[in-house]
């Protein structure tokens, strides 16, 4: 414990010394616990002092009643409580001075992300060995600012099953396109779109697209007229019943099934959608008023137990909570997992950070998106990217962890303002180009 104590603290000390660009004569003041935590800020400023810096140490229990601001110090570095704390405190009050916090932001509950009292905003967080999952989730992501992982050594649990998501994964999980590929090895069957919605239609097939699928056939609802295809993109009309004969009669020739996008709600829909799942047995990404139409009014979620190929759900908060998903639980991850186990699906569910389950509760998590990607047609593109990857050869849960970071990529790299659904697929060719690149 001492040698992770001694590494941690260093790791502090360099950070520190970075955010005050050196420290001979500079001012920390160190809020420190009587944990491992406070430990570590301990040593972080015994490194500090030898380097120059004058320290001034605040008990954590007495902070609440420090006032801090440029008059008195350079830097705050918050080691007042760590990943274990569960209680409240009262942060001094910090004014225009730069706050380094060891570990985790005291105060922040280190797997859920809720504060249950005051926390001091970090400027910078230092933790170590993995990023927390409370970091991503709820208000972490407002109070850790920028994250910095030190390895100190410390072993992973042998039974640890969430990871976070990072580009060098996807570059190495999407298969090189084999030199005498043609079209139909890639191939993505959609059913989106209806009078009215016709954009939905558009956008996931245009993305599937953009995002390697060789070739995608595109079929709605309503008459031929009630969709434009993109340019690339064969369309069919689906007949006004039996979708699954008419599907199923070429399906084997397709990679993998997008349904859902834009198809519009109502019985009827739901009839064709559920004898879909039943008869085309391929992988499946089932998105927006699929979701509403594949779950039975009678046997729940029966239609997704007795397939046997693949299945991806994709449903925000509320789709969630349609498919029987537990939006009350503040382990978000906890909630997703557990429907993901119960439906015998691969379950994304969209948010800030993303998470991605599968049934035997393997989590992956996606922080790649920001804001720019809550606007209309967004989802229709993430389902879009996630049937191509499927069709590309990716497992389905992989090709769904891929789907969601290309994606969040993607929408971080157009403008910053007006940004709408069609910026973020005609951008997705490159940022794919750039991760295969970058490894390759």
């Amino acid at each position: 414990q001492e040698v992770f104590i001694r590494r941690a603290g260093y790791s502090v000390a360099v950070v520190a010394k970075q955010m005050m660009r050196g420290t001979y004569g500079r001012r920390v003041t160190v809020i420190a616990g009587t944990g491992h935590n406070g430990d570590d800020g301990r040593v972080a400023a015994a490194w500090l002092s030898q380097w120059g810096a004058q320290i001034r140490y605040v008990d954590a229990q007495d902070a609440g009643e420090v006032f801090i601001d440029p008059r008195t110090a350079d830097l705050v570095i918050d080691a007042a409580y760590g990943i274990g704390f569960r209680g409240t405190w009262s942060p001094p009050i910090v004014m225009d001075v730069p706050v380094l916090a060891v570990d985790i932001p005291s105060g922040l509950d280190a797997t859920l992300g809720t504060i249950a009292g005051g926390v001091l905003v970090a400027d910078r967080t230092i933790t170590f060995a993995a990023v927390k999952t409370g970091m991503l989730f709820g208000d972490g992501p407002s109070v850790c600012g920028e994250i910095d992982v030190v390895d100190v050594g410390i072993d992973p649990p042998a039974d640890l099953h969430t990871f976070l998501v990072e580009s060098a994964d996807i570059a190495h999980w999407i298969p090189v396109r084999d030199r005498g590929a043609h079209k139909w090895h890639h191939g993505v069957r959609v059913v989106a779109g209806s009078p009215g919605m016709a954009g939905a239609a558009s956008l996931v097939s245009a993305s599937a697209m953009r995002a390697g699928a060789g070739i995608v056939h595109l079929s709605w609802r309503g008459d031929s007229q009630s969709v434009l295809p993109p340019t690339e993109v064969v369309g069919h009309v689906l007949p006004r019943e039996q979708w699954a004969k008419y599907l199923a009669a070429d399906i084997h020739r397709f990679a993998c099934l997008v349904m859902g996008p834009g198809l519009g709600r109502g019985d009827d829909v739901g009839v064709e959608v559920r004898a879909v799942l039943r008869e085309c047995d391929v992988p499946t990404v089932v998105d927006g008023d699929g979701l509403v139409a594949a779950v039975d009014p009678n046997g729940g979620h029966s239609v997704f137990l007795g397939r046997t190929a693949p299945t991806v759900l994709t449903p925000h908060d509320g789709e969630f909570a349609m498919l029987g998903g537990d939006v009350n639980n503040p382990d978000r991850i906890a909630a997703t997992s557990e429907l993901a186990e119960i439906t015998h699906c691969v379950v994304v569910r969209k948010g800030p950070t993303t998470i991605v389950s599968n049934p035997a509760g393997d989590v992956f998590l996606s922080t790649s998106g920001d804001e720019r990607l809550a606007t209309a047609g967004s989802g229709d593109v993430l389902a879009g990217v996630i049937g191509a990857c499927i069709a590309r050869g990716l497992d389905p849960f992989l090709a769904a962890a891929a789907g969601v970071h290309i994606h969040g990529l993607a929408g971080s790299s157009c403008a910053q303002e007006g940004v709408i659904a069609r910026d973020v697929v005609s951008v997705l060719g490159e940022i794919m180009s750039k991760l295969v690149n970058d490894v390759r």
